[in-house]
């Protein structure tokens, strides 16, 4: 795989490394007194794990990993390297530290706060390596660490969501939630085409594994939901008894639902006899906000689908409405070749929550398919699994897609409202197991 990359065209990632570390900083600082041990997400770890995690992964990546450095702190190094990804509670339980074995707060700061002093005073020795190493060619471990960060910025607020209200802090000045009711649903031809999943490695100043070879592959013609299914129309399915029609399921999907007695989504509850939606930072009554995307499972969004007489779209499927053009050229993004604004759609931090499936036209794509970027990533019915000509290229991060590649992830496109822009690239790829209920995610359907 070629590694070069001019480097006097190298961005200045260091910048935008810090940004991410204030949003960082920002995003703990949320957690009210004694908040940091909780764990809201049986299937994760604690927050106080992410807290030691980010600084280091930065540095087993930077120093240990490309320089070749010794330990930075051994201990505290090796017990926040790596995440857990366990497909039950049980499992979870076996993989993480007990709760009182976790180190001091204060430790961990110090902690962090030395290793970004660190990162920051090895940028010149990074670059200073001989050319022919992909990781130091063009910055790119900077850009690792810098989009780790911003990937596990997105883990802590679906984490954050799942805390209490009393274990959290609204920042001040936090938006308040953008409510509406929903569009009526309506369908969108896209033209049968090709369409390029993938990147070439030199083409972006980074990109993860997934992202390379490129590989074009057509797609045909299909009709497409113009906006992603709304809380409205999921709501018609819950009520009109979907959660217990067993022929609506598949039997993964039906052990989850019977497991869990569920019996609508899972950021939906009742009270004082009404439906409400759980906010980042409390609830709204669902009467509200009929016009929000149906935050869901794939398993849900596949049942959905069955009761509609339709199917969950290929990756490629999406990835040619959003980027294909009735021209023929690809599109950088769906609305074209403009940078992610705030008039193109609900990602980068702006918002709080989702937003009405049609606030944002100037973000269409050239078949005139809506919400394509941000507000919920989308559920495909494509399994994660590595193309042709794969190479796990990050050799200090050899397992980043590689340990996902059985057959239990799905991939899911597009970002939400707290997907950084500098994620929304044509070519990047992100995956959840099919019954994570947590993830922001939604769907829309094809036929």
């Amino acid at each position: 795989m070629p590694s070069h990359l001019d480097r006097s065209s190298t961005p200045d990632v260091l910048s935008a490394l810090e940004a991410a570390w204030r949003r960082s900083d920002a995003l703990f600082d949320t957690l009210a007194p004694g908040a940091l041990f909780a764990r809201p997400i049986p299937l994760r770890h604690p927050f106080v794990f992410y807290l030691g995690h980010l600084p280091a992964f930065g540095w087993n990546q930077v120093a240990r990993g490309v320089l070749g450095e010794p330990g930075f702190a051994p201990d505290l190094d090796l017990l926040f390297e790596r995440g857990i990804d366990p497909d039950d509670a049980s499992a979870a339980r076996a993989a993480t530290v007990p709760a009182d074995q976790w180190p001091d707060h204060s430790e961990i700061v110090a902690y962090r706060d030395r290793v970004r002093e660190a990162l920051r005073d090895r940028v010149a020795a990074v670059q200073a390596l001989p050319p022919g190493d992909p990781l130091s060619d063009g910055l790119r471990v900077y850009h690792l660490v810098l989009e780790h960060e911003l990937l596990h910025q997105e883990t802590l607020l679906y984490m954050l969501a799942e805390l209490p209200d009393a274990q959290k802090r609204r920042p001040a000045g936090a938006p308040d939630p953008v409510t509406g009711p929903a569009p009526p649903a309506e369908a969108v031809a896209i033209p049968a085409g090709p369409v390029t999943l993938g990147a070439r490695f030199d083409a972006i100043p980074f990109g993860w594994d997934n992202e390379f070879p490129p590989q074009t592959v057509s797609v045909d013609r299909l009709a497409l939901d113009r906006h992603p299914v709304t809380v409205e129309a999921f709501r018609g399915f819950a009520e009109g008894g979907g959660y217990a029609d067993r022929a609506l399921w598949d039997a993964a999907g039906w052990a989850w639902v019977q497991a869990e007695g569920r019996v609508r989504p899972h950021r939906w509850f009742e009270r004082d006899g009404a439906l409400h939606h759980r906010t980042l930072y409390g609830s709204v009554p669902l009467d509200q906000v009929g016009g929000w995307p149906a935050l869901v499972t794939a398993a849900e969004a596949e049942a959905f689908c069955r009761w509609s007489d339709a199917r969950l779209p290929t990756e490629a499927e999406l990835r040619r409405a959003a980027y294909g053009s009735a021209d023929g050229a690809p599109r950088a993004y769906p609305w074209g070749d403009a940078a992610p604004g705030p008039a193109h759609g609900n990602f980068g931090f702006v918002s709080d929550d989702p937003t009405p499936v049609d606030h944002h036209p100037d973000g269409d794509s050239d078949f005139g398919v809506s919400d394509l970027l941000g507000n919920g990533w989308e559920w495909t019915s494509t399994p994660f699994l590595p193309r042709e000509g794969f190479e796990p290229w990050m050799r200090t991060y050899p397992g980043y897609s590689a340990d996902f590649f059985d057959g239990e992830h799905r991939v899911i496109f597009g970002g939400s409202w707290s997907t950084d822009r500098r994620l929304l690239r044509r070519s990047l790829c992100n995956w959840f197991r099919p019954r994570y209920p947590w993830v922001f995610a939604t769907f829309r359907r094809a036929w």
